[in-house]
């Protein structure tokens, strides 16, 4: 995949960036598989009117295994194209796990073995990486290792490790961010026995909120161009457009997951931003304490798990969730929380105390990595190269605990970048020398570099061996190869 200097750029740059997008790319899911014309060019579309907060939030299903042992449940999945009602009166081509956008979510118990089997039923080869977990490298979900149109990939996910959201997605290289940003992504949660005796909001009050950001056309179809981040002005919560959700004054749960390709997102509660919301997780489940914030943010690939408690509204208030960094109203309020009335029961409660972080060790190893654009080229680099899977970037040592120091050296223009580690979560030690806090305090997968910053984490990989990658998860960077692989040795 080669682009010119204004196109690399495009992608590279954030969605406040000066840049204009080149023209968008309208993908004709129903004629890539014989049933209609050729993809459409377009230079500027108009999405369908919906109103605001008229519709109701909806909620991932959860999958049935097809079949359980004492120790294993197994899944199948059907990767491929549907309609989704995404505006009232029109359906949107889409890329779907079971036909459904979102993705069915699976829920699973830490240690118990879990299998899924896909089916490739669209037009181009994929692969399925279940992001933050930790699983053996042949089911890992290797960019080039993907399988084609009508075969079937099975995928084995052991979940030895801690109740967290996980989410799984498409990760074919080059083809990543396109997949994703047309559908291809669900949640996968790991419950445990700890976590259970916390007594946090759970059930109906466990709610998974998966944000994503699009451009559509005049008949509501997809819009995709590579850089084309400024156009897309219509956030999606679980596939809708600004719904509302009905609550109980009561506490919830809600877990927050960023599928855009490069839109970060900061969360307020509440039209004036003062209400407050308690993180209780981050990407590797609980944190170490509950942390109370009236701003959340959430970069590409980051889960964070907030407490709200709707006891503090009066029955008939409306709340509104709030993009801090939107634009306008269509990508700032995203989500309407309409209290509807006392809970039957609320014994739900969030204790001083959550999970203690893992003591890894101390490093032995250090490694220091740059992210980096090339301006001449358009070219997106991780310590100067693209992405190579016939070369080892990183030899690591099974049980070795290390420290990376990531660097960002795109400052002008300024370009964040976003640090993904397949395989292992990590501790962030500090950003520029500062110790961080809020939901980055716990273990991560996913951590923002800003231009001109570094990040240091320490991290230790046990359990598996083989070929991992790690890469930018502004998936429109690493689909443009800001990517490498490291691998894992005894």
């Amino acid at each position: 995949m080669k682009l010119g200097v204004l196109g690399g750029m495009a992608a590279a740059l954030p969605v406040r960036a000066a840049l204009s997008p080149p023209e968008g790319r309208v993908l004709d899911l129903a004629g890539k598989h014989g049933h209609r014309g050729a993809p459409a060019l377009v230079s500027a579309t108009v999405a369908p009117a919906v109103t605001p907060f008229s519709r109701a939030l909806t909620i991932p299903p959860v999958l049935s295994p097809v079949r359980s042992t004492t120790d294993t449940d197994v899944y199948r999945m059907a990767i491929k194209p549907a309609q989704a009602d995404i505006f009232p009166g029109l359906k949107t081509d889409v890329l779907t796990y079971n036909g459904l956008f979102t993705g069915p979510t699976i829920k699973v118990r830490s240690g118990r073995r879990v299998v899924v089997e896909h089916t490739n039923a669209t037009g181009e080869p994929v692969a399925v990486h279940l992001h933050g977990g930790h699983v053996p490298a042949a089911s890992d979900g290797f960019p080039t290792d993907t399988f084609d149109p009508g075969a079937v990939r099975t995928y084995d996910y052991p979940n030895r490790q801690p109740g967290a959201t996980l989410w799984y997605h498409d990760h074919a290289h080059h083809k990543e961010a396109e997949h994703v940003y047309r559908g291809l992504a669900g949640f996968y949660m790991i419950k445990d026995d700890y976590e259970d005796r916390l007594e946090l909001p759970s059930g109906a009050h466990d709610v998974p909120l998966m944000f994503r950001d699009a451009q559509f056309d005049e008949q509501g179809q997809l819009v995709y161009a590579m850089g084309g981040f400024r156009a897309r002005t219509t956030i999606l919560v679980n596939g809708r457009v600004q719904p509302y959700f009905r609550v109980k004054r009561r506490k919830y749960r809600f877990r927050l997951l960023n599928t855009c390709l490069d839109r970060d997102l900061a969360f307020l509660l509440g039209a004036d931003g003062t209400g407050e919301m308690v993180q209780i997780a981050s990407d590797g489940g609980l944190l170490p304490a509950p942390v109370p914030a009236t701003r959340v943010p959430v970069w590409p690939g980051e889960r964070v798990e907030v407490v709200i408690d709707f006891t503090r509204y009066a029955t008939g208030t409306q709340v509104m969730l709030v993009n801090d960094r939107g634009g306008d109203q269509g990508t700032r309020e995203v989500l309407r929380f309409d209290v509807a009335g006392d809970a039957d029961d609320d014994e739900s409660v969030v204790p001083d105390v959550l999970r203690p972080l893992p003591d890894i060790g101390t490093p032995t190893v250090t490694r220091d990595l740059a992210f980096k654009m090339d301006l001449a080229t358009g070219t997106f680099l991780l310590d100067g190269k693209t992405f190579d899977p016939a070369r080892i970037d990183q030899h690591v040592k099974l049980g070795v605990t290390e420290l990376w120091r990531v660097r960002n050296d795109d400052l002008r223009p300024a370009i964040p970048h976003n640090m993904h580690l397949h395989l292992a979560h990590f501790q962030i030690v500090d950003r520029d020398g500062v110790p961080v806090t809020g939901h980055e305090a716990g273990l991560k997968d996913t951590v923002t570099v800003p231009s001109g910053s570094t990040v240091t984490f320490k991290v230790r990989f046990d359990d598996y061996t083989g070929r991992y990658v790690y890469h930018c998860h502004l998936l429109e960077h690493s689909s443009m190869a800001m990517m490498a692989q490291m691998e894992i040795t005894t």
